[in-house]
């Protein structure tokens, strides 16, 4: 949002010095009988507080055009460059934000989330078809993981409760909660609320999980119940995974050819190069 305000108070500022630049040069072209390029050359010159003294206004006119550009010219000028200067450092502060985001998302991850895609793939009804839409390749270029993230919200993964090893799942997400804690400690999160309720997700099911003694004769309503959790988590996982990929693609290839090779949703994925 700030952004934006910073953006339209910057355009204000331009067209209110392009006005005055304007009114400056024909004015003293008309009370000073100026040249464009005397007038333009005056205006600027004035507003920008340099002041070679080399032209002069002659005319009372020209005098209180001159006093007119100084209080108003001046300020505009200085407005621009202030404004200018402004949305530079808060776009290099939030390239800054966004690639340390991105380190977290990472770390998630490397230590979490891609033991869980193999966990849920495995247990994919339709994995066939999400495994056509997460191929991967290694041309895919950004526009390729978006169009994968959006087929994937179309199809509405699902998961299959019987092909879930539920206590290894439990006893995983057990493992992983400082980690998860920690993620969503840091204040990086208020910057991506998509990977938040992923965390928020992940750690409901856990906690679910943690909750349940067994899992053997467990009823139907309650085995749609972890479903249902599992759904909230398995599609969250899938568009964080693609949107994570395309950065690594095209910041970090060489992370990206390891993510290629073990993809989850290959079968003959292999770490080993070939």
């Amino acid at each position: 949002m700030g952004t934006h305000q910073d953006k339209r108070r910057l355009r204000f500022y331009l067209v209110l010095l392009v006005s005055v630049v304007l009114l400056g040069t024909f004015g003293f072209m008309l009370v000073e009988g100026k040249s464009l390029a005397d007038g333009l050359y005056f205006t600027i010159v004035t507003i920008a507080t340099v002041g070679y003294g080399d032209i002069a206004p002659t005319t009372v006119a020209g005098k209180i055009l001159a006093m007119f550009l100084i209080v108003t010219g001046v300020g505009t000028f200085l407005g621009v460059i202030a404004n200018a200067t402004e949305i530079f450092l808060n776009r290099r502060e939030a390239d800054v934000r966004l690639q340390k985001l991105h380190m977290v998302v990472g770390i998630f991850f490397s230590e979490t989330g891609n033991r869980m895609l193999k966990i849920f793939a495995a247990a994919d009804p339709d994995i066939n078809n999400i495994g056509k839409i997460a191929a991967l390749g290694e041309g895919w270029s950004t526009a390729d993981f978006t169009k994968a993230a959006q087929a994937v919200r179309q199809s509405h993964p699902d998961i299959d409760p019987a092909r879930i090893d539920f206590v290894e799942l439990r006893d995983f997400l057990n493992e992983q909660r400082d980690l998860i804690v920690r993620l969503l400690e840091s204040p990086y999160m208020l910057e991506h609320e998509v990977f938040t309720d992923l965390l928020l997700a992940t750690l409901h099911l856990k906690e679910e999980l943690l909750h349940r003694e067994q899992f053997d004769g467990l009823p139907q309503t309650d085995l749609d119940h972890l479903r249902g959790d599992m759904r909230r988590v398995y599609p969250l996982l899938l568009g964080q995974w693609l949107e994570y990929l395309a950065h690594l693609k095209e910041h970090y290839p060489y992370l990206y050819s390891l993510a290629h090779r073990t993809n989850p949703f290959n079968a003959n994925a292999s770490a080993i190069v070939r």
